[in-house]
């Protein structure tokens, strides 16, 4: 395949000046066009190539692709792996790609350490005085069973790092897959079950890693809810619209969810007063489990590898399929 980008592409992006000098060093030259954050839907005419990221900017964008918008626009980098932040608009007509796998380790780290403070009572066991020095008894990780919905990046990360401390792992895919990484998972203590109510059944802690799509808007309701082992922790670090945060309120009521680690909600921020800030059972953290010191970094690697195959017309990284939602 080739492109009839030029040598030096023309650059919008909306990073400001903390990726500006080294997206400028690339060996194609980009012309860099300036590019406003808070209207993320303008962008010069003359550009070609846009990099772009997650801002609650792109919530206000018009229903319709502006008249304006650029027609020689030939490729899109999202920051992000979900495409569910920006305009259906955005992803027609135009090649996408996005940041699919570039924060795996960092979230699933961090569902692996809500799964660990939840068992250990982390945040109610230490003590502050001779009068609070009481025994108690902590649960146990190894053994328990840990049920992950989505088996992407994140989802064969989780279910690696969950093996590893002796978790019994339950993944559920969206589709077949026979790529080595998935193979590997696989021979590693972790079991494929073929639907939802076998991934359930059982499960103590369940991972929510599926992007939002039609087909996975509050697929966790009551219906899902009401088949899970009482007493169930879920840990949410996809998007908060996987959640029916009403059912959510009931099963946490009724003892049938025994505890939330929500990174995200619906919406984000929740409003002041929401119930699920104050509930004891539920932790909320304001979506950065993805949030690491080199997270602008790994961007960046992925906007430059993919410059680099573009320009030589080669396969794109994590090229983007609108039909499917990811």
């Amino acid at each position: 395949m080739t492109t009839s980008l030029p040598a030096s592409p023309s650059v919008a992006q909306h990073f400001g000046e903390a990726l500006s000098a080294r997206i400028a060093a690339h060996w194609s030259q980009p012309k860099l066009l300036p590019a406003d954050a808070e209207r993320p839907w303008v962008i010069p005419p003359e550009t070609e190539v846009l990099l772009t990221t997650p801002s609650p900017a792109w919530a206000r964008a018009p229903r319709r692709r502006p008249d304006a918008w650029p027609a020689q626009l030939k490729w899109v980098q999202l920051a992000s792996a979900g495409i569910d932040f920006y305009p259906d608009w955005l992803l027609q007509g135009t090649r996408v790609t996005c940041g699919r796998g570039l924060t795996a380790d960092a979230i699933a780290e961090f569902a692996l350490t809500a799964i660990l403070a939840h068992e250990k009572d982390f945040h109610r066991i230490f003590v502050r005085d001779a009068e609070s020095w009481q025994p108690r008894s902590l649960g146990l990780v190894a053994g328990k069973t840990v049920a992950v919905l989505g088996y992407g990046a994140i989802g064969r990360r989780v279910a690696l790092l969950a093996a590893a401390v002796g978790l019994r792992v339950k993944v559920l895919r969206r589709r077949a897959s026979t790529d080595r990484a998935t193979a590997l998972c696989l021979e590693s203590g972790v079991t494929a079950v073929p639907d939802i109510s076998s991934l359930l059944r059982d499960a103590d802690h369940l991972i929510l890693a599926v992007p939002l799509t039609r087909e996975t808007r509050h697929i966790v309701g009551p219906d899902l809810l009401a088949r899970a082992k009482p007493g169930l922790h879920i840990v949410n670090v996809a998007r908060g619209s996987l959640i029916d945060q009403a059912a959510l309120l009931e099963a946490l009521k009724s003892g049938q969810v025994g505890a939330a680690t929500l990174d995200v909600t619906d919406p984000e921020p929740l409003p002041t007063g929401h119930p699920l800030y104050a509930h004891p059972k539920v932790r909320i953290s304001p979506h950065i489990s993805w949030n690491t010191g080199d997270a602008l970094d790994r961007v960046l690697v992925r906007f430059l590898d993919n410059l680099d195959r573009f320009l030589r017309g080669d396969v794109l990284l994590a090229e983007v399929d609108p039909a499917r939602g990811y």
